[in-house]
């Protein structure tokens, strides 16, 4: 059936902005290839063109034109403008299939990760972050096989950029898939028959979910056969959103358990973080990290124990000396509050004739003059 083209499209100028993309990309590509050190348009091997491997050909040949301009000394001033003009004529000749099978001869052997090596030796003007160190030796020291019903060239690109090391089902593969040595083969089927007991079969989805949780994640749920978690997008804020999934919540917990933070973990109560040996029951600990935990746990206990005894001495310091000062304290205050019988006489006569009146205040004064003078006198004719 003959395509039909809508009216409402401007065909022309669509086809304007294509040739000005296609010309601006080449020259970024130029300049990004440049800076590596390697010549620009890429030739790439046909053979793994045809098996539709451009991203590892493309990597190929990068380590052929570093190792080439690694080992060709540095030419003098005088043949700069000579290699420009023969630059130049290699980017403008058309490359014939002649050529292509005679450089497939010279490419050096199949070497996986090579594109990531040669990057991590490029010198850059700008030290990297430790964002991008990271990312860089997430998939360190994991070597992957991809099955054929998985997305090739995005994992081909992914997988090396995070350190890792993959290869296929193909010819010119890096390494075969009954090679010992592979750690994780990526399946995307419902059964795998054929198993390897060295390494783990996992779907594709644990790559990418990886790599957005900037940690090695469990695989258990991501087994063949078994229905993964549900992807979360990085580019959403679930704070701001309000909302935070469960499988979000268990990416956190182990976040913080890669930083050495503590989280609660769910179905983990607080008696058993407090034994470390219900901790190794369940699966969380190995058995190191449990004797790691106990002894650390009985130091702890021993220095708890030892601050709360010294404490507790000083609070009883300080409760006998504070007793003792107030048993002075009161003693010479009760000394101070013993009431004087005499000074109580006094009070109460002054207070009586304070209510007295003047006629009967009078006559008071009067009886004690008289008294006090026959005691006077009593006590002078008896002496």
């Amino acid at each position: 059936m003959q395509q039909v083209l809508p009216d409402d499209v401007n065909f022309s100028v669509m086809l304007t902005f294509l040739e000005f993309y296609e010309t601006l990309l080449g020259f970024v590509n130029f300049r990004l290839y440049h800076s590596i050190n390697v010549k620009y348009p890429p030739i790439l091997d046909p053979q793994l063109e045809a098996l539709a491997s451009d991203l590892y050909a493309l990597s190929r040949y990068i380590v052929s034109n570093s190792r080439t301009s690694t080992l060709e000394p540095t030419a003098a001033s005088s043949s700069t403008s000579q290699q420009l003009e023969a630059q130049e004529k290699e980017m403008q000749a058309d490359e014939s299939e002649l050529r292509l099978a005679q450089l497939q001869h010279q490419l050096p052997s199949n070497e996986p990760g090579a594109l990531m090596h040669l990057m991590e030796n490029t010198e850059c003007e700008n030290e990297d972050d430790q964002d991008t160190k990271e990312c860089r030796r997430l998939f360190k020291n994991m070597k992957f096989f991809l099955g054929r019903e998985v997305p090739r060239e995005s994992l081909l690109f992914v997988i090396p950029a995070f350190g890792g090391v993959v290869s296929w089902d193909g010819e010119a593969a890096p390494y075969k898939e009954s090679d010992q040595s592979i750690t994780h083969q990526i399946v995307d089927r419902p059964t795998q028959g054929h198993k390897y007991l060295s390494r783990e079969y996992v779907q594709p989805q644990w790559i990418y979910d990886c790599i957005n949780a900037r940690i090695i994640l469990p695989t258990e749920a991501y087994m063949v056969g078994r229905i993964p978690p549900p992807h979360l997008s990085p580019f959403v804020d679930n704070d701001a959103e309000g909302y935070i999934p469960d499988y979000a919540e268990t990416i956190k917990r182990l976040q913080a358990a890669a930083k050495n933070e503590v989280l609660p973990m769910p179905g983990v109560g607080k008696e058993d973080l407090d034994d470390p040996q219900n901790l190794l029951v369940e699966g969380y600990i190995s058995r190191a990290e449990a004797n790691e935990a106990v002894k650390t746990k009985k130091k702890m206990a021993t220095l708890e124990k030892q601050y709360h005894e010294e404490l507790q001495r000083e609070l009883q310091g300080a409760v006998m000396k504070k007793s003792k000062q107030g048993s002075e304290e009161d003693a010479k205050a009760s000394e101070e509050s013993v009431p004087d019988p005499k000074q109580i006489a006094e009070d109460i006569d002054t207070m009586s004739k304070l209510g007295m009146s003047r006629k009967k205040r009078g006559l008071l004064e009067a009886i004690e003059v008289t008294l006090i003078n026959h005691l006077f006198y009593s006590s002078y004719f008896l002496t």
